[in-house]
């Protein structure tokens, strides 16, 4: 009987782990940040400005949609929403082409673009999942002088969202 329940634990295993990892992955790996031009993330992960743990996890800021802070609401990367840490002004015109890059791909809701509480882009994902970067040009005129945009990747199959800031000199 045992040798029975030994090879019967193994093809029950054998079986099931296929679909866990289908399952598994898609619920918890997804992750992204706009990589261009350097959010918030991306210079902590670069050292151009000193952070605490995002430096080693730019593509992890996640938290609940409708949020508007850098963080994503993770006190683990408060930094972020800190304005007076000397973020480097990335100078550009008033056609901005932000590319977020992902380390692990998620389907998408949308993604959006807001500059001081009011959205300035959005951006249709399909219900699908991204390729490992996407490109969006958001029209910044309106927008002149420096600006701190925030960008949102809403995914489609949760109630979370991943968050960047840029900090961006308009002209």
């Amino acid at each position: 009987m045992s040798r029975k329940r030994t090879m019967l634990a193994a093809l029950g295993g054998a079986v099931l782990a296929p679909v866990l990892m289908l399952i598994g992955p898609g619920i918890a790996s997804a992750h992204g940040y706009v990589s261009s031009p350097p959010s918030r993330q991306a210079q902590c992960a670069a050292e151009t400005v000193s952070c605490g743990d995002i430096k080693w996890e730019p593509q992890s800021v996640e938290g609940p949609k409708g949020l508007q802070s850098c963080s994503g609401g993770n006190d683990r990367f408060a930094d972020l929403d800190d304005d007076s840490k000397g973020w480097k002004l990335t100078p550009v015109s008033t056609q901005v082409t932000f590319t977020w890059t992902f380390t692990a791909r998620h389907r998408t809701s949308d993604y959006e673009y807001f500059i001081g509480g009011t959205e300035v882009a959005s951006f249709s994902g399909n219900d699908q999942a991204p390729p490992a970067t996407v490109s969006h040009q958001v029209d910044l005129s309106g927008y002149p002088g420096q600006q701190k945009v925030l960008a949102v990747w809403n995914i489609a199959d949760t109630g979370d969202a991943f968050y960047a800031c840029i900090d961006l000199n308009v002209s």
